[in-house]
């Protein structure tokens, strides 16, 4: 069987279990959104930081936090949304990223953080299949909460940097077309 192979009597249920788990959960705009508690180093009010030059536009900058210098994403604006004010409910998410074999701290920018939910893997789907034109890799899965949907990022994939620069973002006016590929 080949490293790829999946295991007999294994299905896409199988892999959901595997997700359930703790999240933090964040809001952007009017979507709710889950990352893996595991993840999360720390959550802290908003604070200033310094702007990069020619970085992606979703790169804010850095912070100073306690000696540590860390790079901090806008996730509306890797997201594709339209940016707002900060307010007092604005927060970066400091989380742990793994890439080419390496750990290290980034930031994310959230609207509000919401809470720690405990998600069992019957209430986790998979995300919805828009076709070739967007990608969902960086979904985990789709939690049911109640009546409302949470979407579970991959935060690794979200960050992942230039493969994931627009997730088929509608205005994104920057992302090449495939007639220039």
């Amino acid at each position: 069987m080949s490293a790829t192979a999946v295991p007999q009597g294994s299905g896409p249920r199988m892999g959901l279990m595997d997700k359930e788990g703790k999240y933090l959960t964040f809001a952007l705009a009017h979507e709710e959104y889950g990352l893996e508690i595991l993840k999360v180093r720390e959550i802290i009010g908003y604070i200033e930081v310094t702007a990069i030059p020619q970085t992606p536009h979703y790169v804010r900058g850095v912070i100073n936090l306690r000696g540590q210098v860390i790079p901090v994403m806008d996730l509306r604006a890797k997201f594709g949304m339209e940016t707002t004010e900060v307010t007092e409910q604005t927060c970066i998410i400091v989380v742990e990223i793994a890439q080419a074999g390496r750990t290290f701290n980034t930031g994310i920018i959230v609207d509000r953080v919401q809470e720690v939910l405990d998600i069992g893997g019957e209430d986790i789907e998979e995300a919805p299949q828009f076709g070739a034109a967007v990608c969902t890799d960086f979904i985990l899965g789709m939690a049911k909460v109640g009546e409302s949907v949470k979407i579970l990022l991959d935060i690794d994939k979200v960050l992942a940097g230039a493969a994931t620069e627009d997730f088929g973002a509608a205005g994104a006016e920057d992302t090449p077309s495939l007639e220039q590929a």
